[in-house]
């Protein structure tokens, strides 16, 4: 899914007169390619649902913070990208918050962020396939970089430049991991599309 025009200034998010409802209104718009992009990265849906609410919580944490000019989207993309590699690629024996329902000094007095299941109903339904399955597995072979930049693209359908944005380095980087990435799954998957080109004939 392509990024969004929409931008939200700082101007526009400080004087706001209920920054709650804001923030869920704009997450809205975003929470089910956030889930997918979560998915993709762990490979597990409960993972995923975990990753997704701890971003939006850390992302409402740093709401009044927001960079003028910056696309909401990308910012969140990026959060829930950040998150991903400090508890998994470091493999931190901590884990992740339970629920953003939870008290926190910072959300005294404010309702919680409500975030749907969205593992018992995806928008791509290949996830529950046999091919979903196989190109998850093979996403999760891929070195992290690779990984992170083929997801943006190939499944999130964003631009070279949106994913330099999220993962801040060049567009050159994100072409070549884009390619590297490209070729490493398609050898990982060869041997399943072969078998099944065979079978269907």
């Amino acid at each position: 899914m392509a990024f969004t025009s929409s931008v939200q200034t700082l101007s526009q998010i400080k004087s706001s007169t209920n920054r709650m409802e804001l923030f869920e209104s704009l997450v809205k718009t975003y929470e089910k390619p956030l889930y997918q992009f979560a998915y993709r990265l762990c490979g597990n849906h409960h993972e995923a649902q975990d990753l997704l609410q701890e971003g939006l919580y850390r992302a409402y944490k740093s709401f009044a913070k927001f960079e003028v000019g910056t696309a909401f989207d990308r910012w969140l993309y990026q959060i829930i990208h950040n998150l991903y590699i400090d508890h998994y690629r470091k493999r931190k024996n901590r884990p992740l918050v339970s629920s953003i329902d939870e008290p926190h000094p910072y959300l005294e007095n404010e309702r919680p962020v409500e975030i749907p299941d969205w593992s018992f109903n995806p928008e791509d339904e290949a996830v529950r396939g046999e091919l979903g399955t196989q190109i998850q597995a093979g996403l999760k072979e891929l070195p992290m970089e690779y990984r992170s930049a083929v997801i943006l693209c190939d499944i999130q359908g964003l631009s070279y430049e949106e994913i330099a944005q999220i993962l801040r380095v060049s567009i050159g980087t994100v072409r070549s991991r884009i390619h590297r990435g490209r070729k490493i799954l398609r050898r990982i998957l060869l041997p399943y599309l072969h078998g099944a080109e065979v079978e269907s004939k």
